[in-house]
């Protein structure tokens, strides 16, 4: 065993038991990607709209409608499919470091460094502080204190002795040892949980309410063609006929004039079902997660799935770890305190007091069994004993060990007896309520003295513990070995500080009204200080449990104490899971943060999960965004984007269903008022353009307001139109199509540029229709009745309105006959311009009608 395994049984072992890699979830290629995309619920309609009116009026083919179905398509499919697979390429080039970690393996008899992915059974591994273990195993020799919160999110650390057993991905805190390699790869205890990321994850809430979309357009578009297509055989065979009962019968009887009739109605009808879906929706709704999540990664946010974006703004409620999260996950000296009471922050105002500063560094070093390494940092000893030498800047001192007694969790104390120039002193450091007790004197300067505050010293002790700070006593003993007639040197406040901006991120995502649930393996007291602290506690209602309370509950008790619970301590790693269940089947949208091992499993269950990006690689897989800098204000960040593209998302809705409903309300009453199809096919395709692929852009690029983080989340069940939307998409499309008609019909309209068909007068139809489309882009961006409120943050919509107008413009006195317009005068633009505005002052009565009900809204 000695001498390790050769390398012909190394290739025997990898044969039988298989490689150290961990089988990463299978990645979706790029054809895949957009195979899926296509099964989005807005493509669906738009795929069966094509394949009729493909199949089935090929005689009457539109082809630019067509073309432009085609385009919007593959345009959505393909950009959703391009950023997510170019997500995964990034994140898999972030994983890639997490492989090239290399272990010390003896084989053939020499140690030699390999690849963690090539250790297979059998191998014996050496192991010192520092190291992450590379596998599953047991010790053979030596001894280890090792950190296995990856595994069970305990930050402390577990002596492990001959035949201990050690796991994968722990790290080793101090100590030297040899382990026995036993499993590897998807065998270890590691690799099992990470499997766990692979079930499937809930769909999104903007799935679901883009899926009930898709239906209540289904049936909107069914309507709409039900009745253009009564409309029509109404015109053809009832009105054009005067209503004559004897040339009706006719028209109805033959079999050819009827056949073409209805295969015009077929037409009209599927016409009206690609109309009255916003087939630009797609298309806009991955522009918009795409450019948030370019956006989002300037702040130190990774999305791995475009979805994960949205569906942060939608959260209800937030679990999240406390160290390295909201803490800084390092345990740090806060403060020395002097006998007398006075409080030292750092070195620098603890040297202002010489005798007592070498006094408590001697007693910080000297007794300690941590050790500065050649970078001047600390190393060896468990995570209280390097925290005590990081406490100084100055790191040489001269002393020599005589001898030491270990800290014991029995009797709470360690000893260390040393020599510094000539004296000796018996060192002791431990719990002050073992060690304030035995002090009978205290160090006052260079002497000694007897009188000794106790009383006041125990209120102080008290007061920070109840700020979840961990105290250590400092004294020194006459007699080696024996706890009695101590001498007190001071106090050392030692606590995992909070990250300061953590408090500024949970104060977001409070004012976001989102419920923050700190899950910790600390004890109550603790986690209660902690959670003051920050501002999760801020009120008598809210309810701290410990994982043994929450075990005794009932689940329909937990679903209920929801609201209001705000820590779990002492929690175990299931208790996440079972949380992320239980929110879930409230109806509520979950959130999740975690780095661990035993984070995977409550991640891919939650509806958006978070990892941070100095956690295990299995936390990240499971994830669907990574923060990258461990950051709570980023998470923040994460909701507002989330928020934006939400009310991005709707204020493209209430455009393109304004103008779709414009235009399919004037294709059910022109047959009946004689108006044919006022525009041409070319100038649909302009149109078209504009509803979807210009203003899809310039409303993919609306800023994040902190206002929105006032709001309240979403229900998951709210759907994606809601009762503002309807009013205004019922109001100003009605209107719209109504200033159409009358346009079209108006003498008055007549008498500025002629009669119907003209020239003129179908040129400035065509204007019409886009100026109003134009100024609808202004109505809907916004609630305020200030339409320029914060336009100039959304410079790409200015962009996108600007070419569009210079375009129209331009079309309207130089599209010939191509787009069958002829110029205006100078008059005649301004009658026409100034009737398509007439949409801004009519939702401005809209949305003022609606402050007077004190019914303010939006999207």
């Amino acid at each position: 065993m000695k001498t390790g395994l050769t390398d012909e049984e190394v290739n025997i072992s990898r044969k039988e038991h298989g490689t150290n890699e961990i089988k990463a979830q299978a990645r979706d290629s790029f054809i895949k990607h957009l195979f899926s995309a296509l099964g989005d619920p807005i493509i669906k309609i738009l795929l069966i709209a094509l394949a009729v009116k493909t199949l089935f009026l090929f005689q009457d083919f539109d082809w630019y409608e067509t073309i432009g179905i085609v385009i919007a398509i593959f345009l959505a499919s393909f950009i959703s499919s391009l950023s997510e697979y170019g997500s995964e390429k990034a994140f898999d080039k972030l994983q890639e470091d997490a492989s090239k970690i290399k272990s010390k393996a003896l084989r053939n008899n020499i140690l030699s460094e390999v690849e963690i992915n090539e250790i297979v059974v059998g191998d014996v591994i050496s192991l010192q502080t520092g190291d992450q273990i590379p596998a599953d195993g047991k010790i053979i020799k030596g001894k280890l204190q090792v950190n296995e919160s990856n595994l069970n999110g305990e930050m402390k650390e577990i002596e492990k002795k001959t035949n201990s057993p050690v796991y994968r991905s722990s790290v080793v805190y101090s100590g030297d040892a040899l382990m026995l390699v036993e499993k590897v790869g998807d065998s270890t205890f590691y690799g099992t949980l990470a499997k766990e990321v692979n079930e499937k994850k809930p769909d999104s809430p903007l799935k679901l309410r883009l899926t009930h979309l898709a239906k209540q357009i289904s049936k909107m578009g069914y309507i709409g063609a039900i009745l253009v297509t009564v409309s029509y055989l109404f015109s053809v065979i009832i009105i054009d006929n005067n209503f004559n009962i004897s040339l009706i019968k006719d028209t109805v009887t033959n079999f050819h004039v009827m056949f073409g009739y209805l295969l015009h109605a077929l037409t009209l009808s599927v016409t009206i079902i690609v109309v009255a879906v916003p087939e630009g929706l797609p298309m806009m709704i991955t522009l918009v997660l795409s450019s948030n999540m370019k956006r989002m990664l300037k702040s130190n946010v990774l999305v791995r799935k475009l979805m994960g974006i949205e569906t942060a703004g939608n959260i209800n409620i937030l679990f999240t770890d406390k160290t390295g999260t909201i803490t800084k996950g390092k345990l740090e000296v806060i403060g020395v305190v002097s006998p007398n009471g006075k409080v030292y922050r750092d070195e620098s105002e603890l040297l202002q007091d010489k005798y007592f500063y070498n006094k408590v560094r001697l007693s910080l070093v000297g007794n300690n069994a941590s050790s500065y390494g050649n970078d001047g940092k600390a190393i060896g000893g468990n995570i209280t004993d390097r925290a005590l030498l990081d406490f100084f800047e100055q790191k040489s001192i001269s002393y020599d060990v005589i001898d030491s007694l270990p800290f014991s969790s029995d009797t709470k104390y360690s000893m260390s007896s040393i020599r510094q120039n000539g004296d000796i002193f018996h060192l002791v450091k431990g719990a002050p309520e073992i060690i304030v007790e035995k002090c009978s004197h205290y160090y006052d300067g260079e002497k000694k003295s007897g009188f000794f505050h106790k009383e006041k010293l125990y209120k102080q002790i008290e007061e920070a513990t109840s700020k979840g700070v961990r105290v250590l006593a400092l004294a020194t003993t006459p007699v080696k070995d024996r706890l009695s007639r101590l001498t007190f040197i001071g106090l050392v406040y030692i606590k995992d500080e909070v990250r300061p901006e953590a408090v500024e991120g949970l104060s977001l995502i409070r004012s976001a009204h989102i419920n923050t649930v700190m899950i910790t393996g600390d004890n109550v007291k603790t986690a209660y200080a902690i959670g003051k602290e920050v501002g999760l506690i801020t009120s008598e209602d809210d309810i701290v449990l410990t994982s043994d309370e929450l075990s005794k509950k009932s689940d329909e008790e937990i679903k209920k104490l929801l609201p209001n619970l705000k820590i779990i301590a002492r929690s175990l790693p299931q208790d996440k899971s079972k949380l992320v269940k239980l929110a879930q089947e409230s109806g509520l949208v979950v959130g999740m943060t975690g780095d661990g091992v035993n984070d995977a499993p409550a991640l891919k269950k939650a509806d958006v999960g978070f990892a941070m990006g100095s956690g295990t690689e299995v936390a990240k897989e499971a994830s669907d965004i990574v923060i990258l800098d461990d950051n709570l204000l980023s998470i923040s960040n994460a909701v507002l984007y989330g928020r934006t593209i939400f009310k991005s998302i709707r204020k493209f809705i209430v455009f393109q269903l304004t103008v779709n409903l414009c235009a399919v309300s004037i294709s059910i009453i022109g047959p009946f008022i004689g108006v044919d199809t006022p525009v041409t096919v070319i100038q649909m395709l302009w149109i078209n353009m504009v509803m979807d692929t210009l203003a899809g852009i310039a409303f993919s690029f609306e800023p994040a307001l902190k206002e929105y983080m006032n709001e309240k989340p979403k229900n998951k069940n709210e759907m994606i139109i809601n009762d503002y939307m309807k009013q205004e998409i019922f109001i100003t499309g009605v209107f719209s199509a109504l200033l159409c008609v009358i346009f079209l019909k108006s003498p008055f309209i007549h008498s500025i540029f002629g009669n119907e068909n003209t020239n003129d007068l179908m040129t400035a139809f065509f204007g019409l229709f886009i100026f109003i489309s134009i100024f609808n882009c202004f109505n809907a961006r916004t609630h305020r009745l200030n339409l320029l409120a914060h336009l100039t943050k959304n410079k790409i919509f200015i962009l996108v309105i600007a070419f569009i107008l210079i375009v129209q413009i331009y079309l309207i006195y130089y599209g010939g006959d191509m787009f069958r317009t002829y110029g205006l005068s100078l008059f005649e633009f301004e009658v026409m311009v100034g009737l398509a505005a007439l949409v801004i002052p009519i939702d401005f009565l809209r949305k003022v009608l609606l402050r007077k009900k004190g019914e303010i809204g939006g999207v």
